[in-house]
């Protein structure tokens, strides 16, 4: 009877820990963690002891012989994550834990304990203040404009899933050590500023995010009627901003422009059983105005083909359950002639083959730079980041940089860059933007910053390349952990 992670995984990787046959992935350690949907147990390894369950804080596992019936999709989905096997075949249990990566280690001269001011409230701040609390001597301030702790998982997670906001539970439990304070109605900006913090703190971190919505700059946004998801559902769960929000449920049709997690998040919450919805934290106001709501269909518009679809399989499974979504023919057509297409040539699944390949291999490696290293290509060609190899050097001529700098500066700046009427005057200061980038993302800038080793002589290319055969530098460590402990990509 393996056990099962379904919907509502966090991915905070506390399962993974107290795996004893270390049968979840991907752990924190493995180059797909950071991006994965969801994490996945290997029902082959699992030997159902149930550790995981106890260690999930928002109550995401269970055995596969209890899932309920809108769960029963995840068995299939947990094991997809992993190669087939000859029916009947059984891992033998192993003794290899998930390595734990090291907490971080403070370090200064300052007297009595180290102080940081946390700005913000929601996951990262209280996962950052519950590593920062893992060493002796610290003290965490977290200081929260609203009146109520949690950031957007009181405000942000739709109210139909009670299980994730389970999490708070762990929050409750850091909040009630005695090296951490709340300060709660506090605006940074408004109350208190920057420099105040600094006074009386050694380090601040901002947690707070994006304050405002990316409003689609097209005609008749400010009509009444439109608005943005995110504000929807902040409407829902009650935030103080948002309560006088004018919502218009008169109307049997809803469009919805955007196919995220959040969209379908909109799109369940208002195709609902209103009287399901009363047994959870809905605001009393969202609960009247669905009571009387004329609604009877939601339509979710997508500008690109199902390939680049936003959301997670997670969620599309949660909505299927809960909702009857109907696929025009057109749009049906489109999926049977893209997906498998996508499927076939997996451009993403071989790009990733990289990553893991880096991550397990066993012999010294390293990265020289000549010219571009741009985006995930750079760092699926270092083995994942630039930190993997031996060592990571730049030629004088190397470049660096999160994605092609023009397209960024046009992605980043696009709004900034309509606003001038001028193109003479745009295109200069689009010009002295990428300037900007290119001299920040050089690689003696690099190298200052200790996001590469060095930037060397073209001529001494042979003798870094020559180290690999001879680590004198004693800096290479081998692979203790078994082989590949991750899935292939391929």
């Amino acid at each position: 009877m393996p056990h099962v992670i379904t919907q509502s995984c966090c991915s905070d990787g506390s399962c993974v820990y107290a795996c004893p046959v270390n049968c979840i992935h991907p752990s924190p350690d493995e180059p797909g963690f950071a991006t994965a949907e969801m994490l996945y147990i290997d029902p082959v390894a699992c030997v159902d002891c149930g550790a995981c369950v106890s260690a999930c804080p928002v109550g995401a596992i269970a055995p596969d012989a209890r899932l309920t019936s809108e769960q029963l999709p995840f068995i299939a989905l947990n094991a997809a994550f992993y190669p087939d096997r000859p029916a009947g075949e059984k891992l033998p249990p192993t003794s290899k834990l998930a390595p734990v990566i090291p907490a971080p280690e403070v370090r200064g001269n300052h007297a009595g304990p180290l102080t940081v001011a946390i700005v913000g409230s929601g996951p990262a701040a209280m996962y950052a203040a519950d590593e920062l609390l893992t060493q002796h001597g610290v003290r965490v301030n977290v200081f929260e404009k609203l009146p109520t702790p949690y950031g957007l998982v009181r405000a942000g997670v739709a109210p139909d899933h009670q299980t994730t906001k389970r999490v708070t539970q762990l929050f409750d439990r850091i909040a009630r050590r005695r090296e951490f304070r709340f300060f709660l109605n506090i605006e940074i900006g408004k109350h208190l500023s920057h420099d105040d913090l600094l006074a009386h703190h050694h380090a601040v971190i901002y947690a707070s995010g994006a304050p405002n919505d990316r409003r689609l700059d097209i005609e008749g946004m400010d009509l009444p009627g439109t608005g943005t998801a995110t504000e929807l559902v902040a409407w829902i769960n009650g935030h103080p901003d948002f309560t006088d929000l004018p919502v218009d449920l008169s109307h049997e049709r809803v469009i919805v422009v955007g196919n995220g997690n959040v969209a379908f998040d909109v799109a369940r919450v208002l195709t609902a059983d209103p009287d399901e919805l009363a047994h959870t934290d809905i605001s009393d106001h969202a609960l009247r105005a669905l009571r009387a709501s004329q609604v009877q269909e939601v339509v979710i518009v997508a500008r690109r083909g199902p390939e680049h679809s936003a959301f997670t399989l997670p969620e599309l499974i949660g909505l299927t359950t809960t909702a009857e979504v109907v696929l025009s023919g057109a749009d049906r057509e489109a999926v049977l002639r893209d997906l498998p297409e996508a499927e076939r040539t997996a451009t993403v699944r071989h790009f990733s083959r990289l990553f893991v390949i880096g991550a397990n291999l066993e012999i010294p490696f390293g990265t020289i730079v000549l010219r571009k290293g741009y985006g995930l290509g750079a760092q699926a060609m270092a083995g994942g980041s630039f930190k993997a190899p031996l060592f990571t050097v730049g030629w004088p001529t190397s470049e660096f940089g999160g994605m092609g700098l023009e397209g960024a500066v046009r992605l980043g700046m696009r709004r900034e860059l309509d606003a001038i009427e001028d193109p003479e005057e745009r295109e200069r200061v689009f010009r002295a933007t990428v300037a900007a980038a290119y001299a920040h993302g050089e690689g003696l800038n690099m190298a200052a910053y200790g996001e590469i080793d060095d930037v060397i002589d073209p001529a001494d290319s042979r003798g870094w390349i020559a180290m690999l055969f001879d680590d004198a530098s004693g800096r290479w460590r081998r692979r203790e952990s078994k082989k590949r402990p991750n899935i292939d990509a391929w």
